[in-house]
């Protein structure tokens, strides 16, 4: 299988597990997954699907000579995703913490392909449950980790937030040191802290794309409430998924869906909000390599960034106060 990707450029794959499980059915479902959700369905952002994210991972832990099992777990880290991905967290209000499909991932794995696929190759489908024991896949934040790395660099093209030779730097600036990812240098380092943060500015912590995610969630929760959606909906596709919601015959549901729209307005209204919503906050701190071998997180070589990054956090804490400015008024 030869991969052109748009990051790392041409890949080739021949390992027959990998085809297999790129193949299988619950990874294909991915294509119909979109990273965004709901923004990038109806139009707002670029329609980045987990499948794209998911082969990405899995190319940046193979480009760094992560072991075949560790490219499998990278595969797969995403495959629980729900429909709308991040909007099933807030429908469960699990705004800040967003870790529905990690809580969720033995479950849904056991009624896919996977077991049988994994199987056939001679592994225990239960060894990739656990992201946290793939090291260059996943680290507690703020740390980079190949899931972090991917998303961001995929995400700040279509945000316009850097070019490709901004990105083709970053991506050759990546090192492993300790058995996690780190960065060569502190300029590298510095573009990754900073356009991290403009990235969740502009998009995963935006004002406008959180409100779009609580009234799509508000959506689905009445569709949960009439029977008109059930709760295994959720791993059904985006598309599928809108469509049933739809297809509703509930006044209250319809209401809610057609306030889902780029023409629906958000402003801060402390005292008449249509809603308050807090959401999860993203800030990398980038581990640096010294001449030493050692890592140091960049806040500890660069106290401006430290200053920058921590005003940031702290500006964004908290539930805020939206009303809801619909095209009808």
């Amino acid at each position: 299988m030869i991969f052109n990707d748009t990051i790392y450029g041409e890949v080739v794959i021949s390992e027959p597990v990998l085809h297999d499980l790129i193949q299988s059915g619950a990874v294909q479902r991915l294509h119909g997954v979109l990273q965004h959700g709901i923004t990038g369905l109806i139009g707002l952002t670029e329609p980045i699907t987990r499948f794209d994210h998911s082969l990405g991972a899995l190319l940046l832990v193979r480009r760094l000579g992560g072991s075949l099992r560790e490219q499998i777990g990278a595969l797969l880290h995403d495959v629980s995703h729900t429909a709308f991905s991040h909007v099933i967290d807030y429908v469960l209000d699990d705004h800040d913490g967003q870790s529905y499909h990690d809580e969720m991932k033995e479950a849904y794995m056991a009624k896919t392909d996977l077991p049988d696929v994994l199987g056939r190759h001679g592994y225990n489908w239960l060894d990739f449950v656990d992201e946290e024991q793939f090291p260059l896949l996943e680290q507690p934040s703020p740390r980079l980790c190949a899931d972090r790395i991917d998303y961001f660099l995929r995400d700040c093209i279509g945000l316009g937030l850097a070019t490709q030779a901004e990105v083709d730097r970053a991506v050759a600036d990546l090192v492993v040191g300790n058995g996690r990812i780190a960065l060569k240098t502190i300029p590298v380092a510095r573009w990754f802290g900073d356009t991290f943060m403009a990235a969740d500015d502009a998009s995963w912590a935006n004002f406008r794309e959180v409100g779009l995610y609580e009234l799509t969630a508000r959506a689905i929760r009445r569709g949960l409430e009439t029977g008109a959606v059930v709760q295994d909906d959720f791993w059904l596709t985006d598309e599928v998924l809108w469509q049933k919601l739809h297809a509703a015959q509930d006044g209250q549901l319809q209401n809610l869906l057609a306030q889902v729209s780029m023409e629906t307005q958000f402003v801060w209204d402390e005292a008449n909000p249509t809603f308050r919503v807090s959401t999860k906050l993203r800030a990398v701190d980038p581990d640096v390599v010294g001449e030493d071998g050692e890592l140091r997180p960049l806040s500890t070589l660069d106290p401006d960034f430290a200053n920058r990054r921590a005003t940031y956090l702290s500006g964004k804490q908290g539930a805020w106060p939206m009303r809801v400015i619909s095209a009808e008024g």
